[in-house]
């Protein structure tokens, strides 16, 4: 209920970010259309997010007969987690990495990359794929989905903003210096509020999985592999909508340190620690 709780209030704080990017436009009226651009963007998120990212990525369908391994290792952690069986697609990609979408788990959907196939074994993969399946049961992945579109949205706006100011009541031109700074601080601060609201829930999915895999040290196997195999690879979907970087298992965006210091992921040294605590005292409960 806390984590509920906690999502709530920074999902207003971005409808909240929205609003100033629309003062900072038009004053009470741009704060107004700002409030409900915002409410129509979740709106839109809440039935069509899931997707637009599917085709951010290229993600193409796929069944039993197109990848049997992956749809079956799906199919088989659905089952033990009591879940709908999600639909399935794959990305031709070579960085390995791995993501869940849609509005609930009668909706869902689960995708992984080419590179991460052929990268971890059938155990890791499986490790992975209940990683997501958690984020699915918990109904994470309604909130990632909504909080990266309307990160991007925020974005769009702020862009907007600083290339063609504002008004005041009056009509008046506002602070030209109070624009720039707002362009650049909003989108900042949605990153910050993203980051709040993945990683914690990051530490759960990987508790989550290895619960329903039955197999901690199998997670910790797979991240450890994704984590060293990407470094320093492109994944171009995900650099081109980095406000989609908190849907992966893990951060697909090459930066400096600087750029890992405000990554929407916790460290993956700490989630592997975690992990291989819980296969040794086996203990993670859902």
């Amino acid at each position: 209920m806390f984590n509920w709780m906690k999502t709530t209030m920074l999902m207003a704080a971005i409808t909240g970010l929205f609003m100033v990017v629309g003062a900072m436009i038009g004053a009470q009226k741009g704060m107004m259309v700002a409030l409900f651009f915002a409410l129509g963007i979740n709106f839109f998120s809440y039935w069509f997010s899931d997707k637009m990212i599917l085709r951010m990525y290229n993600a193409e369908r796929v069944d039993s007969s197109s990848a049997p391994q992956l749809y079956n290792i799906v199919r088989e952690l659905a089952e033990r987690a009591n879940l709908p069986m999600p639909k399935v697609y794959l990305i031709n990609e070579d960085v390995p990495n791995a993501f869940a979408t849609g509005r609930n788990p009668d909706h869902a959907a689960v995708a992984a990359t080419t590179g991460i196939l052929r990268l971890l074994s059938e155990s890791e993969l499986r490790g992975v794929m209940a990683h997501e399946l958690a984020h699915v049961k918990h109904r994470d992945i309604l909130i990632s989905t909504i909080s990266a579109t309307m990160a991007g949205a925020i974005s769009a706006l702020a862009n907007f903003a600083m290339f063609f100011g504002g008004r005041d009541e009056n009509g008046r031109p506002t602070n030209m210096i109070a624009n720039i700074a707002v362009s650049f601080l909003a989108p900042f601060a949605a990153l910050l509020i993203q980051m709040a609201i993945s990683r914690s829930r990051e530490f759960e999915a990987d508790r989550g999985g290895a619960y329903i895999s039955g197999d901690p040290r199998a997670l910790a196997m797979a991240l450890n592999k994704i984590h060293r195999y990407a470094h320093g690879m492109t994944f171009v979907a995900a650099e081109a909508n980095p406000a989609t970087a908190q849907m992966m298992i893990i951060n697909p965006l090459s930066g400096s340190k600087i750029d890992n210091l405000f990554s929407t992921h916790p460290d993956t040294e700490d989630r592997i620690t975690r992990l291989m605590e819980m296969a040794r005292t086996g203990q993670y409960p859902a």
